[in-house]
Order: structure tokens, then C-alpha cells, then sequence
């Protein structure tokens, strides 16, 4: 008698099992953009469906209405203006990128939107991370460009490259590589540009300011950096970069700068030895800036520590050096007296807030922090929290994934009430009322058998380590037959396991 053929192994698909297509094809939200007045947001949404469909929606940051999406079959960025009109910017023909704008209506009922308007066009395709200040009417964007800085000679450039007989690449410096990425012949810029209002309707200008042209500073900083290496004020761009002086190839040490909008009054405002720095922020104020700071230099596993600098007095001072946690992103208070943040903490992303110290006489990396000032209070419990945005009116939104579910935004209420509460100790302190304002993907997980993680503790070579456990559709505690076992390992790179669901998982 023949040996019986082994049955062919098939996915499973239903209507609850979580199947790879299911993951492949739910929406891929992006963080919340806010718009100045606070009371709605973009997100940038993208679901593969063999034609990877691309869609921005402008949600209402409150509960229970509707949200109003635009299909973009070009991709493109989207940022506010103002509080009702939109910029749209997309690559076109002639290796250029044009401008939109399209204006929004919504009196907290429905919300509709205008044909597009082009209000111009940046020379190049590679324009990014766009930064508007609305009171001085300048966008701030980063692009690639060659070693004469200048940007309207990219096109041009690039063709003489392309025509220059050879795909040679030749190296005088050994930092020819970033992890997967070649170093070629063009860096990261900071531009500058004047965008303002004419007879009711936007106009780009035409001369685009090149902020670090002549200082041997890129930045955004490759091959990772982005929007979240510099930040606006209403006429000052605040921006992480390399330091110029040492090696490349074995140095991580990052400087933080500020520069005004036309590249006038560069002034280094870190010193001394440090490593990376990240996630410089403004206060509202103008006074205060903050960033992300490393100790050591070469070391990108590091902790980030809070530095916070004041513009005034010319001082700098740590404000987590106890804290055994290791913020990511970090925003001011409206009144610039509080510092929001989030933070890896027990496989979740919580948000934080602690209070700014008063500035200490001199600079000064342990300043002596006395309560409510050295401890930071968590504001969320669960989920991993990203793209923290702080709103008028006592309010923060951001995004919220899990196990369960990709992104969806939260708006976190009545800051005022937990400000006061920190500063008073009082016990139990308040932590704001937390609303949940989309859930893109809530009919396509509909019934679907999605496991919420169950933590446990094992004992580790020197310390007590955290794991999730994840249990397949159909598992029960109670089963007598054995379930196949799949081990995922943190291999050391520098972030923890955390809890969101990842279509690239």
C-alpha cells in the first residue's frame, strides 16, 4: 500500500482568523496632524490592495462624527496652512514638485472640500518634511542637494552626473555607507521659502533660502532623520546636525543648532562631549527649547535624556538624569511650562508630562530637582503611543495602536486640571480624560480572533526580563493537545518589543 500524500499546506482564511492577507490589506494610518485652531486633523492613510491605494483623511478631534476622506493617487505630503486650508505637495512632470491648496469647510457638521489650487512649484523631487510658520508666512522643508548648496542647480547637476561616462563611485572619507544606503554625492539641506497670502489666496515665492549653505551641516541627518531633526519658531529653525569637525565613520555625536530663516545668526547652543541628539522643539513662548540628548558618543543604544536650554540666560540643564526611561518625542505646553513626551516603558509607549524646573544660574548636566520637578507622571497606561501633538484649549492628541489594532488618533482633555494636580503633589494625580476619535480599521477586524498579549517575567542572565505571550485563534488554557510554539528573540537592537500591530510584522 502507498505511503498516504501529506495534505498541501493552505492558509487559513475566514471570517475569524487574522489571516496574511487580512494584515497585508488593513490600513497603515499615519500620526494625527492637528491644524492650529485644534479642531481637526490630517492622517495619512495607505492600504495595500494590488494597487496600494493612498488617502488623506481630515478627521474632527472629537468623538463621534464623521471623518472626510481625499483620495491621492499620487501619494504626495500634506500639512495646514491655516486652520482651514491645506497644502498638498506632489512630484509632477518635468522633475519638479507642485504645491496645492485646498480649502476645507466644516462648522462641526460635515466637511467638504474645494478644487485644488497650484500655487507653485519646487525645483526638485525630493523635497520633504515641510514646516509651516503662519505668522511670518516662510515653509522650512529639507532636500537633497550637491555640494554648491544650491537647489534651482539640482536638475541640472544631476544630469551631468548621470552623464558623466561612468557608474563609478570613489570615496576620499571612509563613512561610504549607512547601513543599507550608499553615501553619494548629494546631502540633506534646510530651505526656506516664502509662502503667504495675496488678495485672499496663497502664493509660493520663488527664492529658496539654503539655511546651512557654507557650514558643513546636514540636516535632517541621514539616512533616518526627518521631520521630527528640527523644529520652527516664527522666525528661527532649531536643528540637529553632525559635528562637522570629527569622522563621520566613528562618530554619532550630534549638535544641536539655531539659525534663522534667511541662514543669518548660526549659533551652536550644545557643548562639551555628548552622543546623538534628536527631537529639538520650541516652547510656544520662544524662550525655551528643548531636545533629545546621548551621553556617549559612538553609542546609538544610549538613553535619551531631556536637555532643556534657555534662550534668556544662555543655559542648559538635564532633566531626567534619574529617570530610568528614555523619551522619543517631546513637546511644550501652551504656556511653555510643562514638557509632554513619550516614552518606552514596560513594552508600551506612555505619554509623559513633567514640569519645567526653574533655570538654574549656570549650565549643568545634574541639576538638584526637588518634586514635583524629578519625577515624570505617566499619562497612559496601555498601547503604544506616537505623534504626540499638543492643541489648544488644555488638550494633546496622538495616535494609539495595539496587539488589536493599528493606529488610531486620541485626544487627551483637561490638561489644565493634571497641571495643577502635579504641581499641588496631589495624590492620585489626575491624568486627563483620554477619547478615542477613529477607527479605521474597526469593520475589516470585525469578528476577527486577535490575541490582546499576555505579559509574564522570566528570569534573565543578571535581571528579571518582560515577554508577551500571544495565543493563536482556537487556544484555550485548558486544552489537553499540544500547540506548536514560535520564539521571537530580541536580537539587541536599541528599542523594545512593544505592542503595536505592524503590517510589516
Amino acid at each position: 500500500m502507498p505511503p498516504s500524500t501529506p495534505e498541501a499546506f493552505a492558509l487559513r482564511s475566514s471570517s475569524d482568523v487574522f489571516s496574511p492577507k487580512d494584515m497585508l490589506t488593513l490600513p497603515r494610518p499615519g500620526n494625527p496632524l492637528a491644524n492650529a485652531a485644534g479642531d481637526l486633523a490630517l492622517i495619512s492613510i495607505s492600504q495595500y490592495s494590488f494597487d496600494d491605494r493612498k488617502a488623506l483623511a481630515i478627521v474632527p478631534l472629537q468623538a463621534g462624527l464623521q471623518e472626510y476622506r481625499i483620495p491621492l493617487p499620487k501619494g504626495g505630503d500634506a500639512f495646514w496652512l491655516d486652520s482651514r486650508t491645506i497644502a498638498h505637495v506632489v512630484e509632477a512632470e518635468g522633475k519638479k514638485q507642485d504645491i496645492y491648496t485646498l480649502q476645507v469647510t466644516y462648522e462641526e457638521g460635515p466637511i467638504s472640500t474645494g478644487e485644488p489650487n497650484l500655487i507653485g512649484s519646487i525645483p526638485v523631487t525630493t523635497a520633504a518634511d515641510f514646516r509651516y510658520s503662519s505668522p511670518s508666512g516662510v515653509l522650512v522643508f529639507s532636500a537633497y542637494v550637491r555640494a554648491d548648496g544650491d537647489l534651482e542647480a539640482v536638475r541640472a547637476n544631476d544630469e551631468a552626473y548621470e552623464n558623466r561616462g561612468n557608474t563609478a563611485l570613489v570615496y576620499d572619507k571612509t563613512f561610504e555607507r549607512q547601513w543599507d544606503t550608499w553615501v553619494g554625492p548629494k546631502h540633506k539641506s534646510l530651505f526656506s521659502v516664502k509662502l503667504y497670502k495675496l488678495q485672499n489666496k496663497y502664493v509660493l515665492g520663488s527664492t529658496f533660502i539654503n539655511v546651512l549653505k557654507g557650514t558643513d551641516l546636514s540636516s535632517p541627518v541621514e539616512p533616518f532623520g526627518g521631520k521630527d531633526d528640527f523644529d520652527i519658531s516664527d522666525s528661527q529653525i532649531i536643528f540637529t546636525a553632525k559635528d562637522p569637525s570629527l569622522p563621520k565613520a566613528w562618530h554619532t555625536k550630534q549638535n544641536v543648532y539655531i539659525v534663522n530663516f534667511d541662514g543669518s545668526g548660526l549659533v551652536e547652543l550644545t557643548s562639551g562631549v555628548h552622543g546623538a541628539t534628536h527631537a529639538p522643539a520650541f516652547s510656544r513662548q520662544g524662550a525655551k527649547v528643548a531636545w533629545l540628548q546621548l551621553d556617549e558618543d559612538g553609542h546609538e543604544s544610549d538613553r535619551h535624556k531631556v536637555v532643556i536650554h534657555d534662550l534668556v540666560k544662555g543655559v542648559s540643564f538635564t532633566v531626567t538624569q534619574d529617570w530610568d526611561r528614555s523619551p522619543d518625542a517631546i513637546a511644550f505646553s501652551e504656556s511653555g511650562d510643562f514638557l509632554y513626551f513619550t516614552a518606552e516603558d514596560t513594552a508600551r509607549v506612555k505619554v509623559f508630562v513633567l514640569p519645567v524646573p526653574p533655570t538654574p544660574s549656570e549650565s549643568t548636566a545634574h541639576p538638584k530637582l526637588v518634586a514635583p520637578y524629578d519625577v515624570p507622571v505617566a499619562l497612559t497606561t496601555t498601547h503604544a503611543a506616537s505623534g504626540l501633538q499638543v492643541l489648544p484649549n488644555g488638550r494633546l492628541s496622538f495616535a494609539l495602536s495595539s496587539l488589536t489594532s493599528p493606529k488610531d488618533a486620541y485626544v487627551l482633555s483637561d490638561l489644565q486640571r493634571v497641571e495643577a494636580e502635579i504641581m499641588n503633589q496631589t495624590p492620585n494625580t489626575y491624568r486627563g480624560e483620554l477619547i478615542q476619535v477613529t477607527r479605521f480599521s474597526a469593520d475589516l477586524l470585525q469578528g476577527k480572533s486577535l490575541h490582546p498579549g499576555e505579559e509574564f517575567w522570566f528570569e534573565g542572565a543578571t535581571q528579571q526580563i518582560h515577554g508577551w505571550i500571544i495565543t493563536p485563534p482556537g487556544y484555550e488554557s485548558t486544552d489537553v493537545k499540544k500547540w506548536p510554539i514560535l520564539l521571537i528573540i530580541h536580537g539587541g537592537y536599541p528599542y523594545l518589543f512593544a505592542c503595536p500591530l505592524s503590517s510589516f510584522a
